[in-house]
């Protein structure tokens, strides 16, 4: 199994401790998500350290957008460089929470789709209360698409429609996330991803708590009950989605 999203290098306890308990509960291959160039290399430093079943998304959220982290693109090509980088991201646009400004937000997006272009890398896309714009930006990107943390259902008529990945986390556990739920029954069998985004957004079993890779579990649990799947099958045909958009040995 596999968990798509995970932003190690923010858990408070040491990723080496974090991956051990992954592997115990079956999740044997991580990505790891570097938001910003400083987390960018503490990422990779994270995958270097594990030798084997982590590899690295790359790339400058959006909240970071209107600050001098924006300006550092050219930073984060060179990172994409490394081995163990499989994807541009998480970026995109957030305008619920709004620590950027829009046309800020939206520079930085088209700026990193062009890398992910560049290096014929996929992206992992954040968007929040913004489904116009995120469905207009991706609109003229030709590469694969993964929607991170999906939990808008207006995004899913142009993700079906597009061909992108679709991941969940947490959230779609969550006992009122039927809207989730029912998104998840509608996304191709070789379109569904799952991850954690830990340290955020606990499954429901362990909600409260912060997150971790090995909670992955639980939300491929969820996804399969939604779907009507077994989850071993549902989690090997993550793990094989993942493999395909990624390119993972």
């Amino acid at each position: 199994m596999i968990d798509t999203h995970a932003h190690l290098d923010a858990c408070e306890e040491p990723a080496p401790l974090l991956l051990e308990r992954a592997r115990k509960a079956g999740v044997s291959r991580v990505i790891a998500v570097g938001s910003g160039i400083a987390s960018c290399r503490d990422t990779l430093a994270i995958a270097d350290a594990a030798e084997d079943g982590v590899w690295c998304a790359l790339g400058i959220h959006p909240h970071q957008a209107g600050g001098d982290e924006a300006d550092r693109v050219d930073e984060l090509r060179e990172l994409l460089a490394h081995r163990r980088a499989v994807a541009v991201g998480e970026t995109g646009l957030d305008f619920f929470r709004d620590y950027a400004p829009h046309d800020a937000q939206r520079r930085l997006f088209e700026r990193q789709l062009e890398l992910a272009r560049e290096l014929e890398l996929p992206v992992v896309v954040h968007s929040r209360a913004a489904d116009e714009a995120t469905t207009e930006l991706l609109s003229g990107f030709g590469g694969p698409v993964v929607l991170h943390c999906f939990s808008s259902p207006p995004l899913l008529t142009a993700a079906l429609d597009r061909g992108y990945y679709v991941s969940f986390a947490g959230n779609a556990t969550f006992p009122r996330a039927e809207e989730l739920r029912e998104a998840a029954r509608r996304v191709p069998a070789d379109r569904i991803l799952a991850e954690t985004d830990c340290p955020y957004l606990a499954p429901q079993p362990v909600r409260g708590r912060p997150n971790e890779p090995a909670n992955v579990v639980h939300t491929v649990l969820a996804l399969a009950g939604a779907r009507g799947e077994e989850p071993e099958q549902l989690g090997r045909r993550i793990d094989e989605n993942a493999r395909a958009v990624f390119r993972l040995p």
